[in-house]
């Protein structure tokens, strides 16, 4: 057997080369690797897979979307399993993650999409399994007040599943960054949605996995590490429309007509929360600069403009 790893690239070439290099180990003969690289520097891609000759470069003048690129990229490949990476990820283990996940979905044959563990640069588990969105949500979320604060709250469990568990479990959806799925089953279902220009994809992806009838593993036994935004950060103001956009999509096409009927006050929250976000991150971006300044007495606070996760 052999699998697939798609990765799209926004301008992070250096995470790309780390997290290359940290790939290599775990791939083996007949294994492919596709990178699809949006509005390509094609100096920098070059120097990012300088020395792997056996990867296929993508380049693209234009960016779709993370959504496209990952159709892209599969349409590049023929492997019976797809590995979706993110480049602001590195492989850790601990044992081969690749084997481990593919071992699960050819000896599982209800599960059609298997996701590792996901750790933060602190080595904190990240919160990539996931409970579907919901009104839950609003208070409960992966970046809500309430989770901030109080984690082990009932509606943070109720949709950051499995944080603390060892053992694997059937979740709604795992986080795009790293997650593996059936070829056979992907294409079934159309890919991706496209019309998710970025974040919500996965989302969508698994919702219509399980009204398929398949199933989601979180696999919490091997792990990689996700820096995460490393992609958001060059274009943020872009990226906090994106997530609320994709947001309402997300709502919209797998709410039930009465549902649709509170669309106009779910989009009007969402509009809200994107401008509070877009504000906030303006202010921090000022203050940044004003921190950086030559002759300013303290260090900078870190942001997504040094690398760190952006908080949409």
């Amino acid at each position: 057997m052999s699998v697939a790893v798609l990765i799209v690239n926004f301008r992070g070439y250096d995470d790309l080369a780390r997290c290359l290099d940290s790939l290599g180990p775990e791939l083996r003969p007949g294994d492919e690797v596709v990178v699809v690289d949006h509005e390509s520097d094609e100096r920098r891609l070059a120097a990012a897979l300088a020395g792997r000759p056996s990867i296929v470069a993508v380049p693209r003048a234009d960016n779709p979307g993370f959504a496209a690129g990952v159709n892209t990229a599969a349409r590049h490949t023929r492997a019976p399993l797809l590995w979706l990476l993110n480049p602001d990820t590195t492989i850790e283990g601990p044992g081969p993650v690749l084997s481990v996940l593919e071992d699960w979905l050819l000896t599982h044959d209800g599960t059609w999409v298997v996701g590792p563990r996901v750790l933060n640069a602190d080595g904190s588990t990240q919160p990539s399994a996931r409970g579907f969105p919901g009104p839950s949500t609003l208070l409960g979320g992966r970046s809500t007040w309430l989770t901030r604060r109080r984690p082990n709250n009932w509606w943070t469990r109720r949709n950051l599943l499995g944080l603390d568990t060892t053992h694997a479990l059937d979740v709604d959806w795992i986080a795009g960054a790293c997650l593996m799925t059936r070829r056979d089953r992907f294409e079934q279902l159309g890919g991706l949605d496209e019309s998710f220009f970025l974040y919500w994809e996965d989302a969508d992806y698994c919702r219509r996995v399980g009204r398929a009838g398949g199933r989601c593993t979180y696999l919490p036994r091997v792990s990689v590490r996700h820096r995460a935004g490393g992609s958001a950060q060059y274009d943020l103001p872009r990226a906090i429309r994106a997530f609320h956009e994709s947001a309402f999509r997300l709502y919209w096409k797998h709410s039930s007509p009465a549902g649709r009927l509170l669309s106009p006050l779910v989009r009007a929250g969402l509009h809200l929360r994107c401008a509070i976000r877009l504000r906030t991150e303006g202010r921090d971006a000022r203050s940044l600069t004003a921190a950086s300044a030559p002759g300013h007495g303290h260090e900078p606070a870190p942001s997504a403009a040094d690398g760190s996760a952006p908080k949409i």
